[in-house]
């Protein structure tokens, strides 16, 4: 796998924490307020020890200062080590107005207000700090008019990383109380029960006896084609609103027979039609009480 390093640095205010939050969405390993120095020992560990490719480290003036100066020879043992493509470096600003204003707005401390005494001051003087990561900042975004959703956009396209939605389809029983995580839940319990069956309650909705005791029921696929109607329709719509999963609950009362099946035909029809970029994963929540 392709090892990414990415050096994530900016002016206080400006949102390097929530870009590093934006990265670990991503799948990357994200480290804030490491010294500068332990960077190069940092990823080398992680990279061969633990098998972790994708990582995001946040530098900023907490540092101390003579890593600051030093940067340049830090990114160089980067480069040298994984290569130019493998390491860049993101500078997040925003305009001094914007930044006071959200100083004012969260009441938050700047890290160089005791010596620099007032904000203004304090900005300047970061500022000039951090000038050795700004010189060799492969991305620079401008936050002043960005919201979150903004950003992430922004940081997907820079990095190239791919738009991908991970649908779970979660067949459980509501005897065992609800998936709070879902964020659709569809009930299924208003179909014929197997487990009224002798022969069939050992069984689940995974083996064939029951699935041809669903396939003399109609309702059994209308209520899937129903279902099935609905996210076709509106479950690529997550593919434009900054979700990386989406969870279905599907449920009946044991979660074995019911929900089993028409989570498990559900995943099927949709893993064929949904466009790419949407992963269909099937899960049981209570296979360990089958």
């Amino acid at each position: 796998m392709q090892t990414q390093i990415v050096i994530v640095s900016g002016r206080s205010g400006s949102g390097k924490t929530t870009v590093l939050s934006i990265l670990a969405d991503f799948g990357y390993y994200t480290i804030d307020n490491l010294p500068l120095s332990l960077v190069p020992l940092a990823a080398q560990k992680l990279v061969n020890d633990s098998d972790i490719h994708q990582l995001a480290f946040g530098i900023d003036v907490r540092t101390p200062q003579a890593d600051l100066s030093a940067f340049a020879q830090v990114y160089a043992e980067l480069v040298t080590h994984y290569g130019k493509q493998a390491v860049k470096v993101l500078y997040v600003t925003a305009q001094e107005s914007v930044l006071v204003a959200r100083f004012d707005a969260n009441r938050r401390v700047h890290p160089l207000m005791a010596s620099a005494h007032n904000l203004p001051n304090a900005i300047r003087t970061e500022t000039q700090l951090l000038e050795p990561i700004a010189q060799l900042a492969d991305i620079r975004i401008d936050t002043s008019t960005l919201n979150t959703h903004h950003l992430k956009e922004l940081v997907r396209d820079h990095l190239g990383v791919a738009n991908e939605v991970t649908v779970n389809l979660l067949s459980f029983g509501f005897k065992y109380g609800s998936p709070i995580d879902a964020d659709f839940l569809f009930d299924v319990r208003t179909l014929p029960n197997p487990h009224w069956q002798a022969e069939l309650q050992p069984l689940t909705g995974l083996d064939a006896a029951v699935q041809a005791f669903f396939a003399t029921y109609p309702e059994v696929d209308a209520l899937r084609d129903d279902i099935f109607t609905f996210l076709a329709r509106w479950l690529p719509e997550f593919l434009h609103n900054n979700r990386h999963t989406v969870t279905i609950g599907i449920g009946c009362t044991g979660g074995k027979h019911r929900s089993v099946y028409i989570a498990e035909t559900l995943g099927a029809r949709l893993a064929d039609i949904l466009p790419a970029g949407m992963v269909v994963r099937v899960k049981h929540r209570e296979k360990s009480k089958w």
